[in-house]
């Protein structure tokens, strides 16, 4: 290896623009598809078009991950300026992102790209890419990156309240009529990432402030053993609620950093407007 080190990792790791400006971050996009239409997550397709596009068509869009050809093109550059490649995948129970890379990395010279499942999505993703990033800024080599990413990975929580039930009827995850009583009684499903899978960990019942304390009492059960270096609230048009969870998380996990920020289209695709996850990790069992 050469020493230099390229950080990789896909769009649904959902970060910041300016943290991926600052710190080079390759992305790779998966794919939105509208029958005949292919389009790459956060290049050709916002998450604002995408609404726009299902109210339009009234059916959800497939995604697709990127193909081994595409990982390929992406890492080509990076492996001939002398860089060796860290790309850290949504979880492989989700996509075949993981395995595409994968592949990818069986085409191109031996040992200049290492493939990472984060058994994760959204900034679950992006919580171990900047771990990962702040690594290698430290000098620390890719095996030891690894090493950090693989104590980590199983300590992230990550879960999500969604607004509507329309996007999960939508995509064949509940019943016309399960959407239909949910919406009347209010019912806001909240999921969590599980063994590298999401499940439907609870429901509550009400106002969608109800949802946002439940989550933030669920984050202080863990305030103790909470890696409070950083943690993030990822959103899908609901700035507000994001602000809120950002405050009061500030205020009584005393987190160096809680920050915010947007999901992309794969994700909005599954989970709808006005969607709010909180994602950070668990200090690593010693």
């Amino acid at each position: 290896m050469s020493g230099k080190i390229k950080i990789f990792a896909d769009s649904t790791c959902d970060l910041p623009s300016a943290w991926i400006e600052k710190h080079h971050i390759g992305i790779i996009p998966l794919y939105v598809v509208f029958g005949e239409q292919s389009l790459r997550d956060g290049v050709d397709i916002t998450p604002e078009q995408l609404y726009a596009k299902v109210d339009q068509v009234g059916h959800l869009p497939k995604t697709a991950a990127p193909s081994p050809s595409d990982f390929i093109a992406a890492f080509t550059p990076s492996i001939e300026q002398g860089e060796d490649i860290l790309f850290l995948s949504i979880s492989s129970e989700l996509s075949s992102t993981y395995q595409n890379a994968l592949i990818a990395a069986g085409e191109l010279p031996e040992g200049r790209v290492t493939v990472f499942d984060s058994r994760n999505l959204s900034c679950g993703i992006g919580l171990l890419v900047m771990k990962a990033v702040r690594a290698a800024e430290q000098g620390a080599s890719i095996p030891q990156i690894v090493e950090l990413l693989s104590r980590t990975v199983n300590e992230v929580e990550c879960e999500f309240v969604i607004d509507t039930l329309d996007y999960l009827h939508k995509g064949g995850r509940c019943s016309g009529m399960q959407n239909i009583i949910g919406s009347l009684l209010k019912i806001r499903p909240v999921i969590k990432v599980v063994n590298g899978g999401m499940i439907p960990a609870y429901k509550v019942r009400g106002k969608k402030e109800k949802a946002l304390d439940q989550m933030i009492q669920n984050a202080l059960a863990h305030v103790e053993d909470m890696d409070n270096d950083l943690i993030i609230v990822v959103h899908t048009m609901a700035e507000e609620e994001a602000r809120f969870l950002q405050k009061e998380l500030q205020e009584k996990t005393g987190a160096r950093e809680v920050a915010i920020s947007t999901a992309g289209c794969v994700i909005c695709s599954h989970c709808g407007p006005h969607t709010v996850g909180l994602m950070y990790t668990k200090k690593p069992a010693v």
